[in-house]
């Protein structure tokens, strides 16, 4: 089968108490000059990460936004050029990182900023050079290499304080790279054995989260699942499942993984008789015979987000946004009509079980 598979070098630290390297692995970069960004759930860290690095810190921002708004990526690039920074460390979720990418891009033509990171949750984006911006109820996304961390420090202690219903949802945000990856177009061999063997790690993982949310065992193989989960998707284009989510994060600012993991099943039992190959290889990490069945089943075992009107999502909006999806064309491993669309967003905002296979 052909294929073609591109990825830009980045370095991964990864290890409980990983968090103490950070210092180091500034020096190593040669900054003299960080700004760090941290968002509110992390503080604890980024204050660890502050002390650290001394002398070479030169400004700091604690607000950070789901979906990143333009306003707070415009505030945060002039923050960046008041104190001349020369590196950008980020300590948080995907908000967190996505502000970071975000004022990377912006700053780019008077000097590129690096960034490292320091993920607190599952999100995926810290491996990625993907990136996401929303402005007037509109996200837009793409793909830069100058957004992409050249350095990330994976520390499974971090993740211990992250609450299991948002360790649920998080994890299922991480699965849903795995499975797109799994099924783009073009797909290679390495791709395809991370979608599985990082689905198969979260499988594992996450129901033991939810059961005791301090064991670090689990926390590192969901940790790990997670940062294949970031690899994959930062070698493989997105496609329907990442664009149904950004419209509804967009337009109507429903929470990033949560969004990810009342939409998941729904996607996946459409496109099972398209990617059989690709799903079938996800069914078996999940220990199910169908891929979508299975997603379900451990959303409902995890406790993650089921439904979209739970979100806040007004049934109104299913119509607009499924015309907004279909207008942005992403690719998908069998065509999508606006009826199509509809149905799926249709049975994610009730959150109902998904259809057993034909």
């Amino acid at each position: 089968m052909p294929f073609v598979h591109e990825q830009a070098a980045s370095r991964v630290v990864f290890g409980t108490g990983a968090l103490e390297s950070v210092a180091g692995e500034v020096e190593r970069l040669g900054s003299a000059r960080v700004l760090l960004i941290c968002d509110r759930h992390s503080r604890p860290y980024g204050d660890a990460v502050a002390a650290a690095l001394g002398g070479r810190l030169a400004g700091r921002i604690g607000e950070t936004a789901t979906h990143v708004p333009a306003p707070l990526a415009r505030a945060a690039a002039e923050r960046a050029a008041e104190c001349d920074a020369d590196l950008l460390v980020s300590v948080g979720g995907g908000s967190a990182t996505g502000l970071a990418k975000a004022v990377a891009l912006h700053r780019r033509p008077e000097r590129r900023l690096r960034i490292l990171a320091v993920p607190t949750t599952y999100a995926g984006s810290e491996m990625t050079p993907v990136w996401g911006v929303t402005e007037d109820g509109r996200k837009r996304t793409g793909r830069d290499p100058a957004a992409q961390p050249v350095t990330v420090v994976y520390d499974p202690a971090l993740t211990v304080a992250l609450p299991p219903g948002l360790s649920a949802a998080s994890g299922m945000n991480a699965l849903a790279h795995l499975i797109e990856a799994g099924y783009a177009p073009g797909v290679s061999p390495l791709v395809a054995a991370a979608s599985a063997e990082g689905a198969g790690l979260l499988a594992r993982a996450l129901p033991e989260v939810a059961a005791d949310p301090t064991g670090l065992a689990a926390r590192e193989d969901a940790l790990r699942g997670a940062w294949l989960a970031g690899w994959a998707l930062g070698v493989a284009p997105m496609g329907l499942h990442h664009e149904i989510c950004h419209v509804l994060g967009g337009a109507y600012g429903l929470p990033h993984a949560a969004t990810h993991s009342a939409v998941l099943p729904y996607v996946a039992a459409y496109n099972r008789r398209a990617a059989p190959g690709p799903l079938g290889r996800i069914a078996a990490a999940l220990g199910a015979d169908d891929a979508a069945a299975g997603l379900w089943d451990l959303r409902t075992t995890v406790g993650a987000p089921a439904d979209l009107a739970g979100l806040g999502l007004p049934e109104s909006a299913i119509d607009r946004v499924a015309a907004l999806v279909v207008a942005a064309a992403p690719r998908n491993p069998r065509p999508a009509g606006l009826d199509a669309v509809r149905g799926i967003l249709r049975a994610a905002y009730d959150g109902r079980p998904v259809p057993a296979p034909d």
